[in-house]
């Protein structure tokens, strides 16, 4: 673990404390993933508060080029902390976290501490709880990291499942596996690793590809629609949620690659009986303050069964689906929880999706959109989205933008994981007839142009 000399100080500074220590909140997750929702930022330098940052090694590089870059979002934040550790190692992160806090004690008064990104949301937890400060509590913080203990702590909403431990693969009894089956990796995130199984034969071959020291579930595959479900809890009790209708590989492919978001697509019995499950899962983990991030499927009886559940702010664009859908980015309420503050956020008013186009693997050349007043943006694997216009609750139905987050020229492969999607598009309507049909015409709109690796242009 090491950490970058302290930044020159932002905003004027909080009131200061007997201790004459700043005022600071603590921030982890991915750097890029916390630059690219700078309102976390702007809501912080507005309160005049430190922002610290606690990031996995892996991002240092660019963290320092952007440091150097002149406007970017990252100039707010007052001390950043690398930490080693690895996503397929459980625990590996916490010892680097702790040690980065207690460095920080003696120069700052930390008043609210949260994980933005899924690999420290646990540590993040431990510091929460040492500091006494709101978070989702030891049991949430601990159980939601791992696919595992979420099974042994939800079991009411479990499909079958089993646990096989590191080093115990070849001892573990397959004979009840129900196929087709999923398999899926303890620890990771972002469908890494995740896939389908349909025979004794293609399990056997799939777990002997991952490296010795993981945890491995196997799971029955639930036939059904995917949902999400996001909540924000405080002080143990629900203050806002809703149910997010997600689209994802598995249908046409073994794996199981996020393709779609929709906020106020679920009604109906649907809605209620996903929200009456996830009230019910956050009393199992006693989750008392922060956000939820739930994967659900409804089995052919109607039943809610759980993929897994993430203590913290879901990932793609579901912050931005639910700006387009309220009117209101859900950030600043998302510090107020940390910060013990009152907090709450308005139903949607709008239906609102994000689509993720799929490819031809090769070079990527080109990606094109024949629509009026809308070009493509390219964003990039490392670096900023623009920000997504949001509109008012009667406007028309409205492609909102187009991003590209690979770089031109660049392979791309198979959809095996997230980090695999080439472009996406926002749009929103104000109601859900009008949100599929204009999907149609954009998908029509939207071209993306790859060239067999050695073919491509010039």
């Amino acid at each position: 673990m090491s950490a970058l000399p302290t930044l020159p100080a932002g905003p004027a500074a909080a009131p200061a404390e007997a201790s004459d220590r700043p005022a600071a909140f603590l921030l982890t997750g991915s750097f890029l993933a916390i630059c690219r929702a700078p309102r976390y930022l702007e809501e912080l330098s507005r309160r005049g508060l430190k922002i610290l940052l606690i990031t996995p090694a892996v991002w240092r590089d660019q963290a320092r080029a952007a440091l150097r870059e002149p406007g970017h979002p990252a100039a707010a934040l007052d001390d950043i902390a690398f930490v080693e550790g690895s996503v397929d190692r459980e625990g590996s992160f916490t010892a680097g976290v702790v040690a980065a806090v207690r460095g920080w004690e003696s120069r700052y008064d930390i008043i609210g501490v949260y994980a933005a990104g899924e690999t420290l949301v646990e540590p993040t937890s431990l510091i929460a709880d040492a500091l006494n400060l709101p978070s989702p509590g030891l049991r949430a913080g601990r159980v939601c990291r791992s696919k595992y203990l979420q099974r042994l702590h939800l079991g009411e909403f479990n499909p079958y499942a089993l646990v096989v431990p590191p080093g115990d693969r070849s001892g573990t009894d397959l004979s009840g596996v129900p196929f087709p089956a999923v398999v899926k990796p303890a620890t990771r995130h972002s469908s890494s690793g995740v896939q389908t199984v349909t025979d004794a034969e293609q399990l056997a071959a799939l777990l002997a590809t991952y490296p010795e020291h993981e945890t491995i579930l196997i799971e029955e595959k639930v036939q059904g629609q995917e949902f999400s479900v996001e909540a924000l809890i405080q002080h143990g009790r629900i203050v806002w949620d809703s149910v997010t209708v997600k689209g994802t590989t598995d249908v046409h492919a073994d794996t199981f690659v996020e393709l779609s978001h929709t906020v106020s697509g679920a009604v109906g019995l649907e809605r209620k009986t996903l929200l009456a499950a996830n009230k019910c899962l956050l009393h199992l983990l006693d989750f008392q303050d922060g956000m939820t991030h739930s994967e659900w499927r409804l089995d052919a009886q109607g039943h809610p069964k759980l993929m897994e559940v993430a203590a913290r702010t879901p990932g793609d664009g579901l912050t931005v689906l639910y700006h387009l859908a309220t009117g209101r980015p859900i950030e600043p309420e998302i510090i107020k929880i940390a910060l013990g503050e009152t907090a709450d956020y308005p139903k949607p008013v709008r239906h609102a999706r994000q689509v993720y186009v799929e490819h031809e693997p090769g070079i990527l050349e080109e990606v094109s959109v024949d629509w009026p007043g809308v070009s493509v943006e390219w964003a990039g694997e490392g670096d900023l989205w623009p920000e997504v216009p949001v509109g008012l609750p009667d406007d028309p139905p409205t492609l909102r933008a187009v991003f590209v987050q690979k770089e031109k020229g660049s392979y791309v492969g198979p959809l095996r994981s997230s980090e695999d999607r080439v472009a996406n598009f926002f749009i929103d309507a104000p109601n859900s007839v009008a949100l599929d049909e204009l999907e149609a015409k954009v998908r029509a709109a939207v071209t993306v142009r790859t060239a067999p690796v050695g073919e491509q242009a010039g």
